[in-house]
């Protein structure tokens, strides 16, 4: 009698990614750091790779370097720059006039992470880290519901942080008005960018789409162990052999990169309460599926972020038509 059993995925191997000619994946901030290595990455699959970045001069340098590293790549340039509503907006336009008629994969990476005070704010008003880390991303998710919806299985993986893992969101003040501390204000951002990819999933599953929402955190990731990318990064022997034992606890962005590309192109992965980590105390290793942190589970929380969000945008993600 023959089984009814699904057919098993082959075992995931970071080395030997499945290919994926004819399918196209969009990196927010994959002209630098981890989401350049998820470029890279993605790119030596045969798929179209579009870097979402307000750089120009940084997304042609990294066009070049991963064109050198992965022979016919394709790889685009989307001018992007999520602290700016008019520039998300004119995003799936931008993506028209190259002939992206779908996407396939949306890797929700780009961040910025301000060290000092004083506090910042984007052109509308809101605080710089919380603009560009949650709500540009947000918006984005909104802008590009059509070219998502058009692939079949396409999947939105959102990028989250370890420094979310000790914060709470102050809900009488999402934006750190008062008492503005640069680091908490960044986890905070993250935690927001964390729980909106939950919460997406949720009403994805609740509209019975293929669409999944994926959630991913990098782990521990170290410049001092990333290989060389000049003149995106670049990297000394004595700086590695200085920092070589931190190997065992922590790792370097292309290997912090794995968990977001295997969200990606693993067919394995589906979507539902879990995130993919690094397997090591969730700091360095392979990627593998783990249970959400207690507090990203709450669903409460996660609703009440995705009503401000709206509010705050003027826009709300939405799966359900088409």
């Amino acid at each position: 009698m023959p089984s009814s059993a699904a057919p098993q995925s082959p075992p995931w191997d970071v080395r030997r990614l499945p290919r994926a000619e004819g399918k196209c994946f969009l990196v927010t901030g994959g002209n630098a750091g981890i989401g350049y290595f998820v470029a890279e990455q993605l790119a030596g699959t045969g798929a179209t790779v579009v870097l979402g970045s307000r750089d120009a001069a940084k997304a042609r340098a990294a066009i070049a370097s991963i064109g050198a590293r992965v022979p016919g790549a394709r790889v685009r340039h989307l001018p992007l720059d999520l602290a700016d509503p008019a520039s998300v907006e004119a995003a799936p336009g931008l993506l028209g006039a190259e002939r992206v008629e779908r996407l396939d994969a949306v890797v929700l990476n780009a961040g910025i992470a301000l060290d000092d005070p004083p506090r910042r704010e984007s052109a509308n008003g809101h605080e710089l880290m919380f603009a560009t880390n949650h709500l540009g991303h947000f918006a984005l998710t909104h802008r590009l519901a059509p070219l998502l919806l058009a692939a079949p299985g396409g999947r939105i993986v959102t990028t989250g942080s370890f420094a979310a893992k000790s914060e709470r969101l102050d809900f009488a003040d999402l934006q750190n008005s008062r008492d503005y501390r640069p680091k908490r204000a960044y986890a905070r951002s993250k935690l927001a960018q964390m729980l909106f990819a939950v919460e997406l999933g949720r009403r994805l599953r609740a509209a019975g789409r293929t669409t999944l929402s994926v959630l991913v955190h990098p782990g521990g990731a170290l410049d001092a162990l990333t290989p060389a990318r000049p003149p995106l990064h670049a990297r000394t022997t004595g700086q590695r052999l200085a920092h070589l034992p931190l190997g065992l606890v922590v790792q370097g962005k292309e290997a912090a990169a794995r968990p977001a590309v295997r969200a990606v192109l693993d067919p394995g992965v589906r979507g539902g309460p879990v995130m993919w980590s690094p397997r090591v105390f969730g700091l360095r290793g392979e990627p593998r599926p783990e249970p959400l942190w207690e507090h990203l589970a709450d669903p409460a929380a996660a609703a009440w972020l995705w009503e401000a969000s709206c509010e705050l945008t003027g826009c709300e993600p939405d799966f359900t038509a088409g």
